[in-house]
């Protein structure tokens, strides 16, 4: 898989998760969405597993 093709489908679970709720906090203005790198950093660090078992 490429680069691009990678980006292009975390792009698309990005919006998926802004309209369902239950991504990392975004900002908005105008058209244009934003993530702040310690609300992602923050967000990864809290929904991080180490087993397949646990539940996020």
């Amino acid at each position: 898989m490429t680069e691009t093709l990678t980006c292009e489908l975390l792009a698309r679970t990005l919006q998926a998760w802004r309209l369902r709720g239950g991504g990392p906090p975004f900002v908005k203005i105008g058209k244009s969405v934003r993530y702040k790198r310690r609300d992602i950093t923050a967000w990864l660090s809290a929904n991080t597993l180490t087993s397949t078992s646990q539940r996020g």
